[in-house]
């Protein structure tokens, strides 16, 4: 792929991203619950990273590229749809340039980290507007991986369910476990309490909050 010289929009949002996540705040990212995420979400999706690499914009913007096959989508997509790709800002990891200077614009921590081969289910926001980029809704804490039938973000989905009120009477025993118990999530219960969330406007109808 083509290296491009970082240009001064790149170098702006490099360093707007830095001055917003700073290694030392990455660890205090303002809480989002499950109610949250998915109000703030333009899409949700799970399925498997099937593609991860980086580059820059034809604008020296440098992002990380994202593949998923889709094995399902709760919102913003319909099921259709096979396969889905987004960029995230920043590298993977650090570039010698054509001119010989080492560039150093990696993903900010913070940022949800991505691997080939993992299973997900992803919680994005909407492109930007003038670059395209996306990121995950409340950042690392809009990204789980599937781990031994759980769902979990970086964070072992600590303050998830924090504050999250269901009023459903026909929730299965395995989503209401998911609300009041906490923690790493059942795989196919979790996925499916997001479509009915969704679908049911459960939200909008002030049945979660």
């Amino acid at each position: 792929m083509q290296l491009f010289q970082p240009s001064r929009l790149a170098v702006l949002c490099l360093l707007l991203f830095l001055a917003l996540v700073t290694p030392a705040q990455a660890a205090q990212l303002i809480q989002q619950n499950l109610t949250q995420l998915i109000s703030r979400s333009e899409t949700i999706i799970s399925g498997k990273v099937t593609k991860v690499a980086d580059g820059f914009t034809s604008n020296g913007i440098p992002f990380t590229e994202v593949t998923i096959a889709l094995s399902g989508a709760a919102k913003g997509i319909d099921s259709t749809h096979t396969t889905y790709t987004f960029r995230q800002f920043g590298l993977l990891a650090p570039r010698t340039l054509d001119d010989g200077t080492r560039y150093l614009g990696l993903s900010p921590e913070g940022f949800a980290r991505w691997e080939e081969g993992e299973v997900v289910i992803a919680f994005l926001h909407g492109p930007a507007a003038k670059t395209g980029l996306q990121s995950t809704a409340g950042l690392a804490q809009g990204k789980f991986a599937l781990r031994a039938g759980k769902y979990v973000n970086q964070f072992e989905n600590r303050g998830l369910f924090d504050g999250v009120q269901v009023d459903v009477p026909d929730l299965t025993d395995a989503q209401h476990n998911i609300l009041t118990h906490g923690g790493p999530a059942d795989a196919a219960a979790f996925m499916e309490l997001i479509r009915r969330a969704v679908s049911e406007k459960w939200i909008e109808q002030g049945e979660m909050r």
